[in-house]
């Protein structure tokens, strides 16, 4: 099957073998990445004839209407009655700069709303329960989700789950099945886990791995990327996208300067990686001026007081994911040990004054 359709002014073209499960789509990366997640959400799923048709005629009907964008972030609407937003990821969650850049800009906008961002990511973790056989030089496994999650969630009681795993869950190696299925059955466990307590979830695509430390394994995260977009239209999720545009971003500025990286060593994001990561998902959120931010210095200088209140919220945060992780327990060796729970809630609720003052 071939659609031909006019996008603006320009022509699209897919070509299409049901059968195969195969598509050739434009090179247009924004239009290419949505239509192929879109696509995938038949590829893992059992359709009929018919529902393989109306899913087509769905991708035409965009592709036909004129001006208008296929390329979408989520939207949710954090709902009134949320009170803790919990984190879980790896060690790029952990950093927490995005963390502090979503809580920060959405206090900055919402000042009156009264949410606890907590994060709980952990370095090395996965949620496929795979390692290395030498994983840090034969030191300890990697640790696994599995192992922590119950115990989290019996002394969080999270209202809402934002998950952000894959850099680590494919250990590093090209591409393989087996390795993929983990994946996929750790992400559905973990989904599964969120509905048992009554928790919503947003899962967010993978950062990027920079193909230029090694294009097999960043082809293993695009794949992960798209069977998770996917899951937007065969079981309705909330999917966040941050590995594409952060794709597109990295690829734009390699074409102006060879040299440029948002990470040096290919895995953990600097500053403006960070700011990626937080703009798609504040995008996702429904703070649809943040497209119009360059970085988060100007995202900040919309508001006063914007850089000191995201020193605090960074404080407050790294103050209460340590205290947390040593609460909860977990089996990541080499972490700073937290202070005891009611003494870090303390000293957080002073950093939360001072946060109040600076937002009047």
């Amino acid at each position: 099957m071939k659609i031909v359709a006019s996008l603006g002014q320009k022509k699209v073209k897919i070509v299409c073998s049901i059968d195969a499960h195969k598509c050739k789509f434009p090179k247009n990366r924004n239009c290419r990445r949505e239509l192929i997640s879109f696509y995938l959400g038949f590829k893992y799923t059992f359709y009929s004839k018919t529902q393989i048709m109306i899913r087509f005629a769905f991708v035409f009907l965009l592709l036909i209407l004129p001006n208008v964008s296929v390329f979408s972030q989520a939207n949710y609407e954090i709902p009134a009655d949320t009170q803790r937003i919990v984190f879980f990821g790896n060690s790029i969650t952990y950093s927490g700069q995005y963390i502090s850049y979503v809580e920060t800009y959405y206090r900055l906008k919402y000042p009156d709303r009264e949410l606890e961002w907590v994060n709980l990511g952990l370095p090395s973790e996965t949620v496929s329960g795979l390692s290395e056989e030498n994983h840090a030089n034969g030191a300890f496994p990697r640790p696994d989700l599995h192992e922590r999650l119950d115990r989290v969630f019996e002394q969080l009681k999270p209202d809402l789950v934002v998950v952000n795993y894959g850099m680590n869950d494919g250990i590093y190696l090209p591409f393989d099945e087996g390795r993929f299925q983990k994946y996929k059955d750790g992400i559905n466990w973990l989904d599964g886990k969120i509905k048992e307590i009554g928790a919503e979830a947003i899962f967010v695509t993978p950062p990027v791995y920079d193909p230029v430390k090694g294009p097999a394994y960043a082809n293993v995260l695009n794949n992960y990327s798209d069977w998770l977009l996917s899951k937007r239209y065969t079981d309705g999720w909330t999917v966040m996208d941050i590995h594409w545009p952060m794709l597109n971003y990295l690829e734009d500025q390699r074409d102006l300067d060879s040299t440029f990286y948002l990470a040096k060593d290919g895995i953990h994001p600097g500053e403006m990686g960070h700011w990626l990561m937080a703009k798609e998902i504040l995008l996702g959120l429904g703070q649809s001026e943040v497209k119009n931010y360059a970085d988060l210095h100007e995202a900040l200088a919309s508001f006063p007081n914007g850089q000191e209140i995201l020193g605090l919220v960074a404080i407050r945060q790294a103050l209460l994911r340590d205290a947390w992780l040593t609460a909860t327990g977990h089996l990541r060796p080499g972490l700073a040990e937290g202070i005891p729970l009611k003494e870090a809630e303390e000293k957080a609720r002073e950093i939360e004054v001072q946060i109040k003052e600076l937002l009047r």
